[in-house]
């Protein structure tokens, strides 16, 4: 695995003009707890975009969030695993993680679907509206959403508060679905049951581009037709 000083990552990016606002405060946060002394200098690696350690810490995100799990009187997010720990559990308690409660749950949608919905409803409001869990029962969520991230032809589930929490780590739906259902494998629970749309073919850098172009034409201002699809999140 590459990794990069975090020092060097966040100083490239102040320079780069892109994000700069962005991260001379985090070379700044970085230098404050290399100043601390819980991590030496040439200690402090990550990602190429300053992502930190195990946990994918950025800097001031390890100025709120780091726990000392091992009781050594340091944050270590690079060595300790009991500071790793610590320090991810704490981030999903602020982030609003409900104990005792699933992340959500695989679904079925009945044929009159309306996928224009983007309101967050209990799970008795969407028992009415004829969606029904895979298998089970739905969760007793008082606010949650139904997202199908392949689409309509492909798997969709009933997402409730601490699948938001996870979205806070890294706000990617990929993400946290990967999360989501590696810790049901991990509790032996059955995997995504629904098959995916394998057949259906990503569009291409050009195609992007075509789209974006017709967008930005059209009023809606999703910047530069570069042909990339979104934007990248870091850890926060």
């Amino acid at each position: 695995m590459v990794v990069f000083s975090a020092l060097s990552a966040f100083a490239t990016l102040a320079y780069d003009g892109r994000r700069s606002e962005f991260a001379r405060t985090e070379l700044l946060a970085a230098l404050r707890i290399i100043d601390s002394g819980e991590i030496a200098a040439d200690e402090m690696i990550g990602s190429w975009a300053g992502a930190m350690g195990h946990t994918q810490f950025i800097p001031s995100s390890f100025e709120s969030f780091a726990k000392d799990g091992d009781g050594d009187g340091r944050r270590d997010i690079w060595g300790s695993i009991p500071d790793v720990m610590a320090s991810t559990a704490n981030y999903l308690a602020q982030a609003g993680w409900q104990a005792n409660q699933p992340w959500g749950v695989e679904v079925v949608l009945p044929a009159n679907f309306d996928f224009t919905q983007t309101d967050r409803r209990s799970s008795a409001e969407w028992a009415n509206q004829g969606v029904r869990a895979v298998s089970g029962t739905l969760p007793n969520f008082a606010s949650a959403s139904v997202i199908v991230p392949a689409g309509a032809q492909g798997p969709a589930f009933l997402v409730g508060p601490n699948f938001n929490a996870i979205l806070r780590y890294n706000n990617a739906t990929s993400y946290a679905l990967a999360v989501a259902t590696l810790a049901d494998a991990i509790m032996d629970r059955p995997g995504i049951q629904q098959t995916w749309p394998r057949d259906q073919v990503p569009l291409t850098r050009a195609q992007v581009r075509e789209l974006q172009e017709a967008l930005n034409a059209r009023g809606y201002n999703v910047g530069t037709a570069d042909g990339i699809m979104g934007q990248i999140h870091v850890m926060a």
